[in-house]
């Protein structure tokens, strides 16, 4: 028996979730769910996980359910049998979701491979709020090409970003003299290079302060997330490289600060829940109530910040030699490290492999392109290819040799 899908309420924001299955998936639809009546959802996508995606899409009465992997189409259609729900799968299946009429896109895809999808949404116009980060970094003039020409926005949703985007006064741009990104240090802030060497991959995804996938958990403890994060500023805010500042924060309370000409410093703090960044690109240019724990500051013991080693975290400086560059750097930077952590937590490398190869990749790929940043899809997607191809040879090399 078909479900019969109530009629949407007169102002509901029109939704759909790119990759609700995962982190910042699940707290968009936690967030949705408290707030009925206010949000129709459109389409949601996952990487594999049918079960929950069919959940959330019943949950939700979502319109289609997409899989990226096609091996699990048959499963995704079953799973939604009798609900009215369109199912869909592959590439093709995700940007069809990324083209769906929603007014907001949730664009949560870990990785390269959320691009397309995320491009769909912008051109055609929606208010995409962007927890995907390699999009701006792989595509960044691709993509901001697309929002202008179609009249979209770009809301931030990496609780940096998003930090600075609530800090930042928009009627006085010329008066941001910095623009300063926090970092929790990961988990081995206080590590050895000689303890770094041997950190497996439970180790490194165990992050003191959030709850994250895998991937970006092991990207907080190379910092690399923050190199990308830099990446992602630059073309978010319009400022160059040498104006975007990192600080560790251990306690990850204050999310990022904007100083401007005249000394003053504005900063965004919160509790420690990505549900709070989320809320405000939700609901914007609105907020909405949250369930996240409340700061009490009589409690906070300390505040205390701290510069990043660079020996100890060469993916800082991977990433503003990758701006300083351009080009396809900022591409092969992307892609060689998502091949070099996918192969670390396969434990096939060490964790200082990761930044090894990264480097090497960028070193031996990077010439192979011009100065000029790709202008299409395809000429990213070509890049993106070579440096993955030499990437895992560089992994298979340690692997075999360790």
């Amino acid at each position: 028996m078909e479900l019969t899908r109530p009629a949407t309420a007169q102002g509901a924001r029109c939704v759909t979730i790119l990759g609700s299955t995962g982190s910042v998936g699940r707290n968009t639809v936690d967030l949705i769910m408290r707030a009925p009546g206010r949000f129709d959802v459109e389409a949601l996508t996952a990487n594999r996980n049918v079960a929950l995606l069919a959940q959330q899409a019943r949950q939700l009465q979502a319109r289609l359910a997409v899989v990226a992997d096609e091996s699990c189409y048959g499963a995704l259609k079953q799973a939604l049998a009798g609900s009215g729900i369109e199912a869909a799968a592959g590439a093709s299946g995700l940007s069809e979701a990324g083209e769906r009429p929603a007014d907001w896109v949730m664009a949560a895809i870990v990785g390269f491979a959320g691009l397309p999808p995320t491009l769909a949404a912008a051109r055609r116009g929606a208010a995409v709020a962007l927890a995907n980060k390699e999009a701006l970094v792989c595509a960044g003039a691709v993509l901001l090409d697309a929002v202008r020409g179609s009249g979209a926005r770009l809301l931030p949703v990496d609780s940096e970003h998003n930090a600075i985007f609530q800090c930042l006064d928009e009627a006085n741009r010329s008066a941001v003299e910095r623009l300063i990104l926090t970092a929790s240090g990961g988990p081995f802030r206080t590590w050895t290079l000689e303890q770094m060497e041997t950190a497996t991959p439970a180790q490194a995804v165990a992050h003191p302060n959030w709850d994250m996938g895998a991937k970006i958990s092991v990207d907080s403890a190379t910092m690399m997330n923050k190199g990308l994060e830099l990446i992602e500023a630059h073309h978010l805010f319009d400022l160059p490289a040498e104006r975007i500042n990192i600080v560790v924060h251990p306690q990850s309370v204050i999310h990022s600060m904007v100083e401007y000409t005249d000394g003053s410093v504005l900063a965004q703090l919160g509790d420690k829940d990505m549900r709070v960044p989320i809320a405000h690109a939700l609901a914007w240019p609105r907020r909405m109530k949250t369930p996240v724990a409340r700061l009490d500051f009589a409690k906070l013991s300390a505040l205390t910040f701290e510069a990043p080693d660079p020996a100890r975290f060469p993916a800082l400086r991977l990433a503003r030699e990758a701006l300083q560059v351009g080009g396809s750097q900022a591409i092969i930077l992307n892609s060689a490290n998502e091949i070099a952590v996918e192969s670390y937590l396969k434990s096939q490398i060490s964790f200082l492999d990761i930044m090894r190869i990264v480097t090497d990749v960028v070193e031996r790929v990077g010439g192979r392109f011009g100065a000029a940043a790709p202008s299409s899809v395809d000429e990213i997607c070509a890049v993106d290819e070579q440096a993955r191809a030499e990437a895992r040879r560089l992994c298979a090399q340690r692997a075999t040799a360790g």
